[in-house]
């Protein structure tokens, strides 16, 4: 495992500290789809939002890991991420428990969250660099952990917010495994029918590239079904005046409308039958 540790040390510093910034920063971006419930949210109630998106990406760390590292060194890997996050997190957490305090705690749960990742995830099987229903299954089925964590079971804004934080964070999680700067925020998205500030993916604190997305349209496919969601970047969002901010809603739901329209008259036609698997645009 030292071996390991020193091998891959840039790896596993780059993406404990990718894991840790995403978790954090979407705790605040499923607080932000909720408003009326952030409100109430308490401190533990949050903590366990945040877990569960340790949970989940760890699970994709474990996942694309796999396509980069030779077999029997990536167990060892995994393992030393876990170690990596932990310590990051104890230093993360440092000023509230006090320099030299037992910390065992934070070990014990983050130990415990990727034990609980790996009971939940780990029966869905799909490669993760592409999309297919397993994929699209497992990511719902975390959107809706992150509902129930938040007290709002079924909320449909929350699970499509968690659903894309998570999907746009396995590029940058690939970029550092295979040893180049991880690309800076993507943009996740909520339906296009909704005025809340969109979920995102936040920028990492290693080294980022020089394009930063600040709108995002995307849909998808389940069954018959198609749908269209769009999205801003945080910051983006954040800058824009109420009535500007009122406006480009307007416009994006439009285009999303019109995309969406335009995807499924395409999807469904006879030369794109056989893509109907994919479920993405």
């Amino acid at each position: 495992m030292g071996t390991s540790k020193k091998l891959y040390s840039e790896q596993l510093r780059g993406i404990a500290e990718l894991i840790l910034a995403v978790a954090g920063e979407s705790v605040t971006v499923m607080k932000r789809n909720a408003p009326e419930r952030a409100l109430k949210l308490k401190r533990h109630e949050e903590w366990e939002i945040y877990l569960e998106f340790l949970k989940v990406m760890f699970n994709l760390t474990d996942r694309l890991s796999i396509l980069f590292l030779p077999i029997n060194e990536q167990p060892q890997f995994m393992d030393s991420l876990e170690d990596a996050v932990t310590l990051q997190l104890k230093q993360v957490l440092e000023p509230a428990f006090g320099t030299g305090s037992d910390q065992t705690e934070i070990m014990l749960t983050v130990g415990t969250a990727v034990a609980e990742s790996r009971q939940i995830y780990e029966r869905y099987r799909f490669l993760v660099t592409e999309n297919n229903p397993a994929k699209d299954e497992m990511l719902k089925d975390f959107g809706g952990r992150v509902a129930d964590a938040m007290g709002i079971a079924g909320n449909a804004q929350v699970s499509s917010a968690a659903t894309l934080c998570a999907s746009a964070v396995i590029p940058a999680i690939k970029a550092i495994l295979a040893g180049d700067a991880p690309p800076t925020a993507g943009t996740a998205a909520t339906p296009s029918i909704a005025t809340a500030p969109a979920a995102a993916l936040p920028e990492s604190q290693g080294p980022t590239g020089t394009e930063i997305k600040l709108v995002s349209v995307m849909s998808t496919i389940t069954g018959e079904e198609v749908e269209t969601r769009w999205g801003l970047h945080p910051r983006f969002r954040q800058d824009l005046p109420p009535d500007d901010a009122q406006q480009l809603t307007k416009f994006m739901n439009r285009v999303a409308k019109i995309l969406g329209e335009r995807y499924a008259s395409v999807a469904f036609s006879d030369e794109w039958a056989s893509y109907h698997k994919a479920g993405h645009a």
